[in-house]
């Protein structure tokens, strides 16, 4: 018996616990010249016509790996190319075709659930700009397989797996697109200087003006772009570093609190034990008692 190649999910009332549920995940191979869509036997929810097009309920990635085609949604028209991502949102409006002269292979993933939209907010599409060219990457196929033989297999807790593949999947999709956006250029080399200073600098308190200034970048600017590019402002960066080199220094050295609060640079013990807990949940004292070998 010939099988599909995608597969819609069944979730137990345990998966659906789950703040993010896989809903669907197929491969679509259309060759030159071939009608589409095809009729695979798609639950009407998810079937479209492509004059009319479709709005879907949940989230899709469509990873094109072969061939051309057209994307649309209300904003405007879209080219599609090999290494092209789509990204469809639920409630919008869209429809796509590849090109009758080239067919085209697409990768898909659908999902849902409240995790999505933490997920999502930090990836760079929106209804305006819903694709992306990430190439074509062997990392972002990798994780696409795993979750698709899983799913196909459906053996016992994969969709759990599944889910942790999926943000792994879409974590991978974040991480391509930043560095896309910083690739090769000069404010990415400013950038990972100041890392490596702020990394050569964890024992000392930093001035993030001062710090830019050293750069011959403008303050406001620098922090901008640091933080889009690392994830966390400057000041925010150098802590956590200073942080993890308090814990390092409370499991393996017997200096007490205050000697590492002032070998941190921070200006007394009690400031440095209230950032500690502030950002590890416990208090030095406590983390040293929990982690002691």
């Amino acid at each position: 018996m010939k099988t599909t190649p995608f597969k819609y999910t069944t979730l137990s009332d345990q998966d659906l616990e789950l703040n993010l549920n896989l809903t669907v995940v197929g491969i679509s191979n259309v060759l030159p010249g071939t009608i589409y869509p095809p009729k695979l036997g798609h639950p009407s929810r998810y079937w479209f016509n492509s004059e009319k097009g479709r709005i879907l309920q949940e989230y899709q990635i469509i990873y094109v790996t072969e061939g051309y085609g057209v994307f649309q949604n209300s904003f405007k028209t879209y080219r599609v190319t090999p290494g092209s991502m789509i990204v469809l949102l639920p409630g919008e409006w869209h429809r796509y075709r590849p090109l009758k002269s080239t067919g085209w292979k697409t990768h898909y993933i659908g999902f849902n659930g409240e995790m999505t939209n933490l997920l999502l907010k930090r990836i760079f599409f929106t209804p305006e700009n819903p694709i992306q060219n990430i190439g074509l990457n062997s990392e972002i196929l990798d994780y696409f397989n795993k979750i698709y033989n899983l799913t196909m297999n459906e053996k016992p807790g994969y969709h759990q797996i599944c889910v942790g593949l999926l943000i792994a999947y879409i974590s991978q999709i974040i991480a391509l697109l930043k560095y896309k956006e910083f690739e090769g250029t000069d404010i990415e080399n400013k950038i990972r200087k100041a890392t490596f200073l702020l990394n050569e600098r964890v024992y000392q308190e930093v001035d993030a003006v001062k710090l830019a200034k050293e750069l011959n970048m403008g303050y406001s600017y620098f922090r901008k772009m640091f933080t889009k590019y690392t994830g966390l402002p400057p000041v925010q960066y150098h802590l956590q570093l200073r942080i993890r080199s308090a814990e390092i220094l409370l499991t393996s050295t017997n200096k007490t609190i205050k000697e590492i609060a002032y070998e941190l640079g921070f200006e007394s013990a009690f400031y440095f034990s209230r950032i500690f807990k502030e950002k590890v949940q416990i208090s030095p004292a406590e983390y040293r008692k929990r982690n002691s070998v």
